[in-house]
């Protein structure tokens, strides 16, 4: 058995102080005993311990050319201007690049306080369009990648058919994306048993209801079912006002109302985005057990809009956070923008803490790790008995820490570090990946991501 004694740790139903922890050598939580003396041995976190955020939303590719879409193009940027210039970037990556740049993405996010990722990946195909002699070819680099960072994985094989509502033929760009129904079922059933071996979860992404036919989408979910009846499913929903006006002209429904009456949605699914939603669509989403899938630093940057969190959770709603296309890894900063975008669209402070939880800092990380834990299908929501040991110690002699109760350390990491890391060390599974701050992997796997975007972003 394995022990992690703690000043202060954030539980499921607050902080405690003196908790000991242990797990068992599959790295699962066995007891956690708040009111304990540190037994002799036992190390000592060197600050409040936190349950790791589970990261609900990866496209990994797109680190290589965060920062580089920043200049006008034309007169209204939006994000489909934006999409057309990260098209011409997925058409150079190769299954080596494309492993590369995951692996750094994974350190990373470890070294921000991300213990797992639910990864929506939708490359399938070679660069011509063609698929790989092995379809499980740039799927198998990503779960590589997480297996050599020590990261947790739900792998979310993207279904992608069509470039807009009503069947529109898929676009020259898009050739790397398309697969039909049957051979991505057969892709999952290809890739369960390297998941099953490094212990991933499989999922399934149809990619929006302008990528997947109303008929793909309920055999792929029937298909899905039949594999795995407990396999999470992810969509893109409701992203942008164009997607709600284009699906409204097509089906006579908002996307979120149409899927809501066409899919059998229930705790399984996460509606990525969900930003354009009607009062009624959040009550109903809420209602059905879904994830909301934010991911505000990625909504901020693409000018998508302000998700109406108040409206959700007044129904119940569960929500996670999600990194995206990854312009921002950190994820106490997409906490931090979440609540920030709920200040400026309605002119209050402190509009997610909760009566339970008056610090909004630990009330946001509290739900975020219970929302991301089931959209990532995987038992890692928390700090409790049968929970996967995935943990994170601040260090309580950061200077925006030090000499604070645990409760405010949380917030000066959230509100207050300005961007320098607030945490010591890092635990998935029980196995340490970051200590003083840094991964064993982050020198050789930064070089190996520069020199992959190098070669990505070269002109031919």
């Amino acid at each position: 058995m394995n022990q992690l004694f703690a000043a202060d740790a954030l539980l499921p139903t607050g902080w405690a102080r003196n908790v000991l922890i242990a797990w068992d050598g599959a790295g699962r939580i066995a007891q956690v005993t708040p009111g304990a003396t540190a037994p002799a041995g036992v190390p000592t976190a060197a600050g409040p311990v936190i349950p790791g955020m589970p990261n609900l939303h990866s496209h990994a590719f797109q680190r290589a050319f965060a920062g580089l879409t920043e200049y006008r193009g034309q007169a209204e940027d939006s994000f489909w201007s934006w999409r057309n210039l990260m098209y011409r970037f997925a058409a150079r990556i190769t299954p080596e690049s494309l492993e590369a740049i995951a692996t750094w993405l994974y350190v990373e996010m470890l070294e921000a306080g991300y213990t797992s990722v639910c990864e929506f990946h939708y490359v399938h195909h070679d660069q011509g369009g063609t698929p790989y002699a092995d379809d499980a070819t740039l799927s198998l680099a990503l779960l590589r990648a997480a297996q050599r960072a020590g990261i947790g994985i739900t792998l979310l094989p993207v279904l992608y058919q069509t470039s807009g509502f009503g069947a529109k033929p898929p676009r020259a760009d898009q050739a790397r994306f398309i697969c039909s129904t049957d051979n991505m079922l057969s892709l999952l059933e290809r890739l369960a048993p390297t998941a099953q071996a490094q212990k991933a979860v499989l999922g399934l992404a149809p990619h929006s209801l302008r990528a997947v036919p109303p008929d793909s989408l309920a055999a792929a979910v029937q298909g899905l079912t039949a594999l795995n009846a407990q396999a999470p499913i992810h969509i893109h929903i409701a992203e942008q006002t164009q997607e709600v006006d284009d699906c409204v002209a097509w089906s006579g429904q908002r996307p979120v109302q149409w899927l809501l009456e066409h899919a059998p949605v229930d705790e399984r699914w996460c509606l990525v985005h969900a930003t354009h939603m009607t009062p009624q669509e959040y009550q109903d989403a809420a209602r059905s057990g879904a994830v909301a899938g934010i991911c505000p630093t990625t909504e901020a940057n693409l000018g998508d809009g302000i998700f109406a969190m108040p409206l959700w959770l007044q129904h119940g709603g569960r929500w996670g956070v999600g990194s995206d296309s990854h312009a921002c890894v950190n994820a106490v900063e997409e906490l931090l923008v979440l609540e920030y975008g709920q200040r400026l669209s309605l002119r209050q402070r402190n509009v997610l803490a909760t009566a339970a939880q008056p610090e909004v800092a630990t009330a946001m990380t509290l739900q975020a790790v219970q929302g991301g834990a089931q959209a990532a299908g995987r038992a890692i929501g928390g700090l409790a008995v049968g929970q996967q040991a995935d943990l994170v110690a601040l260090d309580a002699q950061h200077v925006a820490l030090c000499d604070l109760p645990a409760p405010s350390m949380l917030s000066a990491h959230v509100f207050g570090s300005h961007r320098t890391s607030a945490i010591d060390s890092v635990w998935v599974a029980g196995q340490q990946r970051i200590t003083g701050g840094r991964h064993t992997l982050h020198d050789a796997a930064a070089h190996a991501f520069v020199a992959a975007r190098s070669a990505t972003i070269a002109p031919d």
